[in-house]
């Protein structure tokens, strides 16, 4: 390696070590990844995202909460306030920057919960089978009887309204597709022939599963998760605009959509920024996981 420059050692075709050939593969994927202009694009989009998140109170020129009645619906462009104040004078670039905070907690929170309820939940009914496989999958069938909006609408009705409770009814609608991917994953591992090696070598369920069947599961989940967080952060911002979700006066930007839309014809700006917000975000997430499936996706011969 050290004869090597770094670059040749991680395009090698014969690794000499695990960990070689494990950087190799990540970078091969990099490089591949690369060559997609548009999932290039997502990732830039969602890297400013975090950057805006992060340094949000350095980058918002005024205090997100702070009221001005007589500043009230400044148009896009006006003094001190590029995109205009909402009607209660509020700065909407500063909602719009503090807001990109609850948008990435969403996001974060319910990537973490759901796909590996969803992991448990496939693997443990694709291994065991049986009456196991039949009871869980029905129970999945159930959660996918019903729009998963209508399903949160229901879980935040009982829970009760608040950015946590949405997070938890967003992730207990959202598991069911990553449960019948990961079953899906399983029946066809579980009677290959190196699963059928380890079993006879003593490994019992539990270690079969974690650490042989879960790591080859991992790729078709990471693509689902990236595609569904559109459709999350949609569901957030639904929740928000029937006012179920952050509350006020927290920047949420699906509040910020609720609030503007009394002045839609006359202050068209308070309800269409953060909606541009929404759009941009979910069009991200849609175009990096593309690229991501045209690297992890074992059949498209990349990978």
């Amino acid at each position: 390696m050290s004869n090597l420059p770094i670059q040749d050692w991680l395009l090698s075709d014969e690794p000499t070590s695990r960990r070689q050939a494990k950087l190799s593969r990540l970078f091969k994927g990099w490089v591949a990844f690369q060559t997609n202009v548009l999932a290039m694009i997502g990732l830039g989009i969602l890297l400013l995202l975090i950057f805006v998140a992060v340094f949000a109170p350095l980058l918002a020129p005024h205090d997100p909460f702070v009221q001005n009645l007589g500043n009230r619906l400044q148009p896009i462009g006006s003094d001190q306030h590029i995109f205009g104040t909402d009607s209660l004078g509020r700065d909407i670039l500063s909602r719009l920057i503090f807001g990109a905070r609850i948008t990435l907690y969403i996001v974060v929170l319910v990537a973490i919960i759901a796909p590996v309820v969803g992991l448990l939940v496939g693997t443990v009914s694709g291994y065991i089978g049986g009456v196991v496989d039949m009871i869980l999958m029905r129970i999945t069938d159930v959660f996918l009887a019903f729009p998963r909006l209508v399903l949160a609408l229901a879980f935040v009705a009982v829970l009760g309204a608040g950015i946590e409770n949405a997070v938890i009814a967003i992730s207990l609608t959202a598991w069911p597709p990553y449960a019948r991917i990961a079953r899906a994953e399983t029946l066809t591992i579980r009677s290959s022939d190196y699963i059928c090696a380890i079993r006879l070598q003593g490994a019992g369920p539990l270690r079969i599963i974690t650490k042989h069947i879960w790591p080859l599961c991992i790729s078709s989940l990471i693509i689902r998760v990236t595609l569904d967080m559109a459709g999350i952060i949609l569901v957030a911002a639904g929740l928000g605009f029937l006012g179920l979700g952050a509350q006020p006066p927290s920047p949420e930007w699906g509040a910020m959509i609720s609030e503007g839309r009394r002045f839609i014809l006359d202050s068209w700006w308070v309800a269409t920024i953060p909606g541009l917000a929404i759009f941009a975000v979910s069009l991200a997430f849609n175009l990096l996981g593309d690229g991501l499936r045209d690297v992890l996706d074992p059949k498209s011969g990349r990978s």
